[in-house]
């Protein structure tokens, strides 16, 4: 048994690699590793006496060749390779490399391949785009519409389509939630990225322990049994669970805690976006743990191995907060990234998509009693909110998909034509017979384009410009799209009509119609 394995340095791929070596049966690990990733060296030394089991491929996934001789011989194929924010955001040709260009090569390799090894491919949540409490439970089938500007989740989700589409016959897509990390509070202090967390947007924890134990279980699973009716060829959420459903701001004041403070004293209101983020509660995240039992670890006992790990926080509470919040928090509005930085260089594009516009970013000011938090029961608005009761999955509000999505399996073609209709558009296959046949649909805008049911029914997926260039056009795409606009309006205005894209430099453009 071998196994291929692509971003096994990262967080979740060290994790990963924890829990996987201790699986009886498989002989070779094959990982794909970058030329300058030194992190490698010290994996190896970390697991030497696996030395014998580990074939280190050095090289790129935008390198067809170099697919090849991964996924040869292979048996699973276990895709976690992605280039994520900010590095994205630093260098978006990297993360178009890797998260669409390196997926491809990837999935042609393994379609070439004889003995076609089972895949995984790990997507991410930040295809659903910004939501805030008007729908903050979503589930696999919700519209996915990526936050303009996000090169990470635009990939993700060019990638994501081209493996549903592939020819690869045992595929799985499991999209990641945000994930809390070892390295969560390093990472995030070296650019403005912190800031475009929302503080009242909802956000499910995973750790990168239980995402590691999730796939060291898929593989135990399938090797002892026939998973291909309950897993295979499905779309799964990867969730932390109900207890780690929780907020921008809670986040924020759970790891201030750590120095004896909280959100309110180190931001102000006008520090963080007020949408364009990603992030969600899924409603379907007890599925996946119930076929491979990995929810282990909550949020709050993260936040304990932090303290014990990095005993030096601890000292932050002899430190005044204001000094912490000069020269820790303050420092980032230099950042490119940064909201402080968008507004100070007249940064009309993202200060629009971000806040709506310049003026309701000014208007956020330094007060937190004049600011609305949902976590002390307010709605955008001051309305009255209760946050517990919104947290309870029970209590969920999903959109209307215009068909039974808990009956997807059964879908007729009156169901296609439906959904087809909700979107603007129209289905124009004359047949359909199975989930996974090749569909022919027009779209709002009469371009034609081929999906299977899965892909649009249950995937979420329905092509706009966004799958073939980096353009954002959800303002006037949602104007006839009922699926769409069910969530784009929860955060935009009817009125805006914005076109949102990036130029051949990837600077921000705004086109205002």
């Amino acid at each position: 048994m071998q196994v291929a394995i692509t971003g096994i340095t990262g967080n979740m791929g060290q994790a990963t690699l924890s829990e996987v070596v201790k699986i009886e049966g498989i002989d070779k690990f094959k990982f794909l590793v970058l030329p300058d990733d030194k992190r490698i060296r010290e994996l190896l030394r970390k697991y030497r006496s696996y030395k014998n089991k580990f074939e280190v491929i050095y090289g790129n996934l935008k390198d067809r060749e170099v697919c090849d001789r991964l996924v040869s011989g292979c048996d699973y194929v276990i895709n976690l390779a992605a280039v994520i924010p900010p590095h994205s955001d630093q260098d978006p040709q990297s993360a178009i490399d890797c998260n669409e260009t390196g997926v491809k090569n990837l999935v042609k390799a393994i379609e070439s391949c004889e003995n076609q090894p089972k895949y995984i491919h790990i997507s991410t949540v930040a295809l659903y785009g910004s939501r805030n409490y008007h729908h903050p439970w979503g589930q696999v089938g919700d519209p996915l519409l990526v936050s303009p500007y996000d090169i990470y989740s635009a990939t993700k989700l060019r990638g994501e389509f081209y493996v549903l589409e592939s020819e690869i016959k045992t595929w799985v897509v499991l999209r990641q939630t945000a994930m809390l990390h070892i390295n969560m509070l390093k990472d995030n202090m070296s650019d403005g990225l912190m800031f475009h967390t929302c503080f009242n947007a909802p956000l499910e924890w995973a750790t990168a322990h239980d995402s590691g134990l999730l796939i060291a279980n898929i593989l135990r699973k399938d090797m002892a049994e026939d998973l291909s009716k309950v897993f295979w060829k499905h779309i799964f959420n990867i969730g932390g669970g109900e207890e780690n459903c929780i907020t921008g701001f809670d986040t924020l004041n759970d790891g201030f805690k750590l120095i004896g403070g909280s959100a309110k004293d180190f931001f102000k209101p006008y520090y963080n976006a007020t949408r364009n983020f990603h992030g969600m509660w899924f409603y379907d995240s007890k599925l996946l743990d119930k076929l491979f039992d990995y929810q282990k670890q909550k949020t709050d006992e993260y936040w304990k191995e932090i303290a014990k790990k990095y005993w030096c926080y601890n000292l932050g509470k002899a430190v005044p907060k204001s000094v912490i919040s000069t020269f820790a928090i303050k420092r980032l509005f230099k950042s490119k990234n940064s909201p402080a930085y968008w507004y100070k260089h007249h940064d009309e594009a993202k200060m629009i998509a971000y806040f709506k516009g310049v003026d309701k970013y000014e208007k956020l000011g330094k007060d937190w009693s004049k600011f609305n938090l949902l976590v002390e029961n307010k709605g955008e608005n001051g309305e009255e909110i209760d946050y517990l009761k919104l947290r309870k999955r029970e209590n969920a509000k999903l959109i209307d998909y215009y068909f039974n999505i808990d009956n997807y399996e059964n879908i007729t073609i009156k169901d296609l034509q439906n959904v087809a209709h909700a979107h603007g558009g129209e289905l124009l296959s004359k047949n359909f017979d199975d989930l996974y046949q090749k569909l022919e649909w027009l779209t709002q805008d009469g371009e034609k384009f081929t999906a299977t049911a899965f892909t649009v029914m249950k995937g979420g997926h329905w092509y706009n410009r966004i799958y073939s260039e980096n353009v954002w056009d959800f303002d006037r795409l949602s104007k006839k799209d009922k699926i769409f606009a069910q969530i784009w309006l929860d955060s935009h205005d009817e009125s805006e009509n914005n076109l949102y894209y990036f130029d051949e430099n990837f600077t921000a453009k705004i086109e205002r119609r």
